[in-house]
């Protein structure tokens, strides 16, 4: 008899959207009319540029990363992409999370009782998230550290372009999700503090 746990179909690993009854409000709202609802803010387009902003480095990760497997720049000009862009990823959505689930999922899950479920499942996203991206780090910290064989170089840069492939459905999953819970709470409710 086996102690692992079943697998966790709500998990972020495990989930291909959230289930029918969290996504009423994306229902009542769809992403087509957000732009023209009187309650988007300034707030909303700045969060969703965020968002934008995180599927472009990983696109821009991917990309060098490729270049540099295919010997299309030298290593050491993808050592400095992968640091600056990486770094900036990996920062940046560390911060975003934490400003998510310390300020704004709590203020929405109270607006909205249906939706909290919701953004309790995309608390736990970040905390799955921080170890994939604590991953992410190391892999990259080992393509910057390598010197010497060109093999050994690009062994660690396809090992690197291998997390990001893995990576980038999962947080495009969440991102997704995310967008799907919070707009719609804040087109519905418009709270003072997020306009």
């Amino acid at each position: 008899m086996s102690n692992t746990p079943p697998p966790d179909p709500l998990s972020l690993m495990q989930r291909d959207g959230l289930p029918d009854p969290l996504r009423a409000l994306i229902k009542a709202f769809p992403r087509d009319g957000w732009e023209e609802n009187p309650n988007y803010s300034r707030l909303i387009a700045f969060w969703l540029d965020r968002h934008m902003m995180f599927r472009r480095l990983l696109d821009q990760m991917e990309g060098d990363a490729q270049l540099a497997m295919d010997r299309a720049e030298p290593p050491e000009t993808y050592k400095r992409k992968l640091s600056r862009f990486g770094g900036m990823l990996i920062n940046e959505l560390h911060g975003h999370h934490h400003i998510e689930d310390a300020q704004y999922f709590p203020v929405m899950a109270q607006l909205d009782q249906g939706a909290a479920q919701g953004f309790e499942i995309l608390d736990r996203d970040h905390h799955s998230l921080d170890g994939i991206l604590n991953d992410l780090a190391e892999t990259a910290n080992a393509v910057l550290r390598h010197e010497g064989d060109a093999a050994g170089f690009l062994d660690s840069t396809a090992a690197m372009k291998q997390r990001l492939d893995a990576f980038k459905p999962m947080l495009n999953r969440h991102l997704i999700d995310e967008e799907e819970m919070v707009v719609p709470v804040l087109l519905k409710y418009a709270p003072p503090q997020f306009r």
